[in-house]
Order: C-alpha cells, then sequence, then structure tokens
C-alpha cells in the first residue's frame, strides 16, 4: 500500500448507468424499496469494478455510486446539519455568475452540536466495495472543509458554537472517528475531495469569502489544521490524499487561478500524505508552485480532462509531467484524470461511458510509458 497513490490514478467518482439513474428515481416515489435499490447498487459496482480491474487501475472505487452528490450525501448524515438554498446564490449563466462572485447553490447549514450517527457513514458502504476488488479498495469522502466554506461563520449557530474554535475540534473529531472506523474495516487509502482549497486561489472567489466574512488569506492555515486533526491517530499504513477540484458539473469549471497563493501552507502544514492537483488547462497555472512540496508528499498530475471526450497525446502528457519534473522529483510525481467523471447525478459531465473508460485506459498507458 506504501505504492498508494499509484503511477496511474484516479479521482473516483464515475457516469452513473442509467439502470441506477432509474432506480434511483423509483426510490424517490417509493416505487422500491431500500433493499431493492441497494441490490441494483450492488450490481452497478460490480461492474464498475470489473471495468476499473480490466483497464489496468490498481486504485479502485465504488463509483460513489451510492450517493447523488459527491459532498451532500455524507454531511447530511452528520446529526446537526441540514442543507438550504444559499441566500447570495446566483442562478443565471455559469460564465456571468464567475464575474459575480456566485456562491454555490447550497450550504450546509449547523443548527446544534455536530455529532456522528452511532452506526457510521461510509463504513457499510467501504467493506462491500473490499469485499468485491482484488487490489486496492479507496474511497472518497468530502473535505471537512466542506461544512464551513460555503457559509462560513453566519451559516454556524452562535448557540451551539459560540466559540468557533469548538466547531474545528467537533468537526474534526467526528471525521477522526469515522477514518479511523474505516481503517478497522481494512481503508488503507482515503482521498477527500476539496473545492475550497482551489477556490481559494481564484479571486472571485476570495472575495466571496470577504463578503462572508472571512478572511481568504487565514482559510488555508485553519483549514491545514482542521483536516490534520481530522486523520489524527491513522494506522502508519493508511494512506491519505486531498483531491483539489476547481469545480466540474456539466463539463465545466467554477474557478480559476495557480495554487501559489496556497501552496506552501497547503502542501507543509496538512498531514497527509499526497494532493491530487487539476492541470489539465490554463485555469491552474503552472507547476511553478509544486516547489513547496517536500520529499515525503506525493502528487498527482491531473493533466487528463475528465469533461471532454478527445484522447490527449501520450507524448504530450510526457512532456508536461517532465515540465513538472523542474519542480519536484520525478518519484513524487503520479498521474490521473483531473477530477471525477460525474461528481453528482444532477451534473454529469458531458462524455459517455466508452470515452470515460478510454481516458482511464489512456491514463494507465501513459503512465506505463513515461515511467517505464
Amino acid at each position: 500500500m506504501s505504492n498508494a497513490p499509484f503511477r496511474a490514478d484516479h479521482v473516483g467518482s464515475l457516469l452513473r448507468p442509467a439502470d441506477l439513474l432509474a432506480a434511483r428515481d423509483q426510490h424517490a416515489q417509493n416505487e422500491i424499496s431500500d433493499a431493492d435499490l441497494r441490490e441494483i447498487e450492488d450490481n452497478c459496482i460490480l461492474e464498475a469494478v470489473a471495468m476499473q480491474e480490466d483497464l489496468g487501475l490498481t486504485s479502485i472505487t465504488d463509483g460513489e455510486f451510492r450517493r447523488a452528490s459527491f459532498t451532500h450525501d455524507f454531511i447530511d448524515k452528520i446529526n446537526g446539519v441540514n442543507f438550504e438554498k444559499n441566500p447570495g446564490y446566483y442562478s443565471g449563466d455559469i460564465t456571468e455568475a464567475k464575474s459575480k462572485c456566485q456562491l454555490p447553490p447550497f450550504r450546509a447549514v449547523v443548527s446544534e452540536r455536530l455529532e456522528r450517527p452511532a452506526e457510521g457513514i461510509e463504513v457499510e458502504n467501504f467493506s462491500f466495495l473490499k469485499s468485491v476488488v482484488n487490489k486496492t479498495a479507496k474511497i472518497c469522502l468530502p473535505s471537512p472543509t466542506m461544512l464551513h466554506f460555503r457559509g462560513g461563520r453566519a451559516a454556524i449557530s452562535e448557540i451551539a458554537y459560540p466559540d468557533m474554535a469548538n466547531f474545528y475540534d467537533d468537526l474534526a473529531f467526528i471525521y477522526r472517528e469515522e477514518v479511523l472506523a474505516l481503517a478497522e474495516a481494512g481503508c488503507r487509502y482515503l482521498q477527500f475531495d476539496d473545492t475550497n482549497l482551489a477556490y481559494l486561489c481564484d479571486e472571485n472567489m476570495r472575495e466571496g469569502v470577504r463578503q462572508l466574512g472571512e478572511d481568504p488569506d487565514e482559510l488555508p492555515a485553519t483549514y491545514a489544521k482542521l483536516i490534520s486533526d481530522s486523520v489524527k491517530g491513522r494506522p502508519n499504513d493508511m494512506i491519505i490524499c486531498i483531491h483539489l477540484c476547481r469545480g466540474n458539473a456539466f463539463s465545466a469549471g467554477f474557478a480559476g487561478g495557480g495554487y501559489e497563493q496556497v501552496a506552501d501552507i497547503m502542501f507543509n502544514q496538512t498531514e497527509v500524505d499526497a494532493f491530487f492537483l487539476e492541470y489539465d488547462d490554463e485555469r491552474s497555472g503552472g507547476f511553478e508552485p509544486l516547489r513547496f512540496v517536500p520529499n515525503d508528499k506525493k502528487i498527482v498530475l491531473g493533466l487528463v480532462s475528465s469533461k471532454k471526450g478527445a484522447l490527449e497525446e501520450v507524448d504530450n502528457l510526457k512532456a508536461r509531467v517532465e515540465k513538472a519534473m523542474d519542480y519536484i522529483s520525478p518519484d513524487q510525481l503520479c498521474l490521473s484524470p483531473q477530477c471525477g467523471f460525474s461528481s453528482s447525478t444532477t451534473g454529469p459531465n458531458k462524455i459517455g461511458a466508452d470515452e470515460q473508460a478510454d481516458k482511464l485506459r489512456l491514463v494507465v498507458e501513459a503512465a506505463n510509458a513515461i515511467w517505464a
């Protein structure tokens, strides 16, 4: 497991099959039971596992097939949290919304002290995945920062949490409980999906943070401590990664800007093993911020786009990896798509299942060529 993240890796979410989406709709209409839905999810996950392993991937996910959203389904299970429409959300054109410092459509609202449900959140789902993979089962969870960034202090009850330090302590404790329970179930490869650290590289998003009464220059250190506290006590052989995302819906992104503003603090103060970084287009800036990466951490370069079906050239991918080597050791680098293929059931990227497979196959082929 010490090789994770792997030379050829991927972020996690996969396009949901049509029969799974239909089953979700039926379940929402009370036309099928919880057990019926889970059986269909199981079957779809089995097919997704076989697809990933056949393509030569070593890290295998469940495609997030049991979730409607990469973030909501997990966070909504934490006692004391509800989701509500963000009062500052701009619902017009995406391009115009970017210039208006738009906030996300929904925010998590903390109305009382946080508590993890007794049965856990993803432990049962991971146990099923682990039981059906022949390689390394990887689970993806929303970063704990997702419970704060979208609403800030205003979305957290001052009655429940008059002191924000207690909020962060409780949140880290809940995540720590979940991480340790997953470890006990056999998980040795876990990824946090975090849009917020990448959003703090975008000046429009930073202005949105200021409008919430937060300081975008202070949040990277606050979030680094929160994430580090959330994984404290994990087994020595449990690999923790963070995937930074600039938005991933309908083949569109929502933020830009190089990693320079967060790189030093993020790489050196966050107690994790690796970072998945989006580098599929000019939004992400150059590789210069990789100079801050310490020698004991890995970087997974998201050079292959999950947003479009056209395949990248292996030689071009190799050239970009070599460019990154100007700032970081080749032993610390891996390759992946820049994001998942369907961060939610309502916003899948505009590519087909065959194109998805081709993209993942390309990652494997390119990694074999680059690190032969």
